[in-house]
């Protein structure tokens, strides 16, 4: 068995997570994409179309976490809307993945929403992902003040939504999508503030499940589809062409074979480290049960001087 060539191409798993990440972040991007997200998980756009929504309602460009999503082409596809960052010298720098502006339907004064989308890759980074969403709500709520409202003119304050995209939950939480806001409890008396005053804030969870999962439908399949490990590119072009109608037109279906090049290339790391790291297995037990040398050991198994070389520097034997 010999070992693959270029044994030096295998990257640390955090340089393949941010290339599935930044991939994953232009596919969400989309205008169809995140109307899809807007109609199934935002209640100001149950009523309308898909269509409605990415034509009429999402407001200006997109920037992705600080970078133009294609700073060199002017496109009405994508979106570029409100900086990625928020900086504050008590708090620090807050940068989110996908943050636009969008209108909400049949409001006279062309009210409008902040929204953030983000993928999560980890469901337990240490604290409960929910706390960090709220955290967000809140600063892009204060941080409109100097933009969007000055002084005490509270009333222009806009409402603010944050959407996760869990893309590895735990098997409780597969296929869920879970939506908290600010709501008005009456403890005494049956007085009634209008609801556009308080609620100014949601957190939507959107916790996807299993490829091939049979009951996912909507949303959950089609977010699975886009973003999915196991399906190769093709696979995904189809489903989303003939079960969600959104056409292949070139800049996602450039997106969506992106991402299928970043996995195939961590399924192909991944395999190129097994391989080695079955070998060197294979080297250590013949040096131990037949006591040979590595040299002897790695002429047996037929590896290359090449690989020889980079085995022993990888793995530090010999």
């Amino acid at each position: 068995m010999k070992v693959p060539n270029k044994l030096s191409k295998m990257l640390s798993t955090a340089g393949e997570k941010a290339a599935y990440d930044n991939a994953c972040k232009k596919l969400l991007s989309n205008k169809i994409i995140l109307a899809w997200i807007m109609k199934s998980c935002l209640q100001e756009y149950r009523k309308c179309t898909v269509q409605e929504i990415a034509e009429k309602y999402i407001e200006g460009d997109l920037y992705v976490s600080e970078i133009p999503v294609y700073p060199d082409e002017e496109t009405p596809e994508l979106i570029k809307g409100l900086s990625t960052e928020d900086t504050t010298i008590a708090e620090g720098t807050v940068t989110y993945d996908i943050r636009f502006s969008a209108l909400i339907p049949g409001t006279d004064n062309r009210l409008s929403l902040i929204i953030n989308v983000e993928p999560q890759n980890n469901y337990y980074p240490g604290y409960p992902i929910i706390k960090r969403s709220i955290y967000y709500c809140c600063r892009m709520v204060s941080s409109q003040y100097g933009t969007v409202f000055t002084n005490s003119h509270y009333e222009k304050i806009k409402k603010v939504y944050n959407v996760f995209i869990c893309i590895n939950p735990p098997n409780y939480r597969k296929n869920t999508i879970n939506r908290y806001s600010l709501k008005e409890e009456n403890m005494i008396g049956n007085v009634h503030e209008k609801e556009e005053n308080y609620d100014l804030l949601t957190n939507v969870i959107i916790c996807l499940g299993d490829a091939y999962d049979k009951e996912a439908s909507g949303i959950l399949r089609m977010l699975e589809v886009l973003l999915s490990d196991k399906r190769n590119a093709s696979e995904k072009r189809m489903i989303l062409q003939d079960d969600f109608g959104i056409q292949m037109e070139m800049d996602l279906e450039s997106e969506v074979t992106d991402v299928g090049h970043v996995l195939d290339d961590v399924a192909q790391r991944n395999y190129e480290k097994g391989v080695c790291e079955s070998l060197v297995s294979s080297i250590k037990t013949l040096t131990e049960t037949m006591n040979w040398s590595v040299d002897q050991a790695m002429d047996a198994l037929k590896i290359s001087e090449e690989d020889k070389e980079e085995i022993r520097k990888k793995y530090n034997i010999g």
